[in-house]
């Protein structure tokens, strides 16, 4: 196997320019880049990536820390970093942590002694002993993306889930829905309380009240949504339509409805929320409110080369806006 050694003798340079051809380094003249161009080909030299990385300090990778790879919103956002990271010429090493910070400790020491060049950090939520384990790790560019309140050793994800519930609630009852029940996330997270207040607000704007009976919690997960719905099912009086806060519990409260004997939307509407990619294939197919995972994972990239270049440690907010995407599981009273 030749070596940069050899491509130096067979050009008749040093290994420093070798080096410096390789790594645009320095600027070398045209006529010897050539030859040494010329010697790697015929040698079918290929440098260490290892020693590479030691030159140029970077071993064009980076690491991605999420809390769960396998709900669909998430691995749409890492399917959209994954991506962007490839057109920029970096690797991805993806940990899955259910943050567990024990499993946070360990994936960061793994990736330091990786030499990645920056690490995206990207959960739901953070509990307070996982936060004190990002923000004492200095040495390393890092985004840290949180849904969670506002944490000053954190990048925060706006994702206005206020505003989606509210215009998911507000789509409904401008198809003459008055009886709405909502299958909520745990409201004690953020993302899902606001999501639920923004269904409340739009159902006072409207002068409607909430049954209690019709409000529901759940993990979103589609289980939740198979349970959650069953549980409004066994009533009395049941909703003419149904708030699913993501689009897999939704897919779960279609699920219960069918086994009734029931029908979305004729007997029951259901609408959801995120817009992932199988929503398009439910049956029917889901109305939702759509949040763009590919824009996030890149401006989340972007922000993370930009740290690399230049780790001033100041924090920023990425900004997502909901929309309203009308299929077919909303019936218009």
């Amino acid at each position: 196997m030749a070596t940069i050694k050899d491509v130096a003798k067979m050009a008749g340079v040093s290994t420093t320019t070798v080096s410096h051809v390789i790594n645009k380094t320095r600027f070398v003249a045209e006529e010897t880049e050539k030859l040494v161009l010329q010697a790697i080909r015929e040698l079918n030299y290929s440098p260490s990536a290892v020693a590479r990385s030691l030159k140029v300090n970077t071993t064009k990778s980076i690491g991605m820390i999420v809390t769960t790879s396998e709900a669909p919103y998430f691995a749409e956002i890492i399917h959209a970093v994954e991506e962007h990271c490839y057109r920029q010429g970096y690797s991805l090493f993806l940990c899955n942590t259910q943050n567990n910070p024990e499993k946070i400790k360990n994936h960061l020491e793994m990736l330091a002694k990786k030499r990645v060049d920056g690490i995206l950090v990207m959960c739901s939520e953070y509990a307070q002993d996982s936060l004190d384990l990002l923000a004492n790790l200095t040495d390393l560019p890092m985004v840290v993306m949180d849904w969670g309140p506002n944490n000053e050793h954190t990048d925060i994800i706006q994702d206005n889930s206020f505003e989606g519930g509210y215009i998911a609630t507000k789509h409904l009852i401008e198809n003459g829905h008055t009886d709405i029940g909502i299958i909520a996330g745990e409201l004690v997270k953020t993302t899902a309380k606001t999501r639920y207040e923004g269904f409340v607000k739009a159902m006072q704007e409207a002068g409607l009240s909430i049954n209690p009976d019709w409000v529901m919690e759940g993990f979103f997960e589609p289980e939740d949504g198979y349970e959650c719905m069953n549980k409004i099912l066994a009533q009395e009086k049941l909703p003419t339509a149904v708030f699913c806060c993501n689009d897999v519990m939704a897919l779960g409260a279609i699920s219960a409805i069918g086994e009734k004997g029931l029908r979305v939307p004729e007997d029951i509407s259901i609408i959801g929320y995120d817009n992932i990619h199988s929503s398009r294939f439910y049956s029917p197919p889901l109305t939702t409110v759509h949040q763009s995972k590919s824009r996030l994972g890149a401006q989340a990239v972007n922000l993370l080369f930009e740290r690399i270049n230049d780790n001033s440690g100041s924090h920023h907010i990425i900004e997502l806006y909901p929309e309203l995407v009308i299929r077919k599981s909303v019936k218009k009273r």
